[in-house]
């Protein structure tokens, strides 16, 4: 059987995601659906909306299951 990551990336953020932390309480869902959507592989899209929002999402986690961090930027 496949274990799936559950780490996802734009460039600027990457998000993590635990799932036995998750109470299922949807928010991430519900309030930012182009983001986390519940009935597509892979669920987590981060191009659907802007990093700042995608932050502002996750940090309204309940469960915390969600998680984010800075990518660090390369200097030019």
């Amino acid at each position: 059987m496949e274990i799936q990551s559950n780490v996802f990336t734009n460039g600027d953020i990457t998000v993590t995601y635990e799932p036995c932390k998750c109470i299922h309480a949807e928010k991430c869902a519900r309030e930012l659906s182009s983001v986390f959507r519940t009935s597509v592989i892979p669920w987590v899209d981060l191009g659907g909306a802007s990093t700042q929002q995608i932050i502002n999402q996750i940090n309204k986690c309940p469960s915390k299951a969600l998680q984010y961090y800075l990518n660090k930027k390369e200097a030019s």
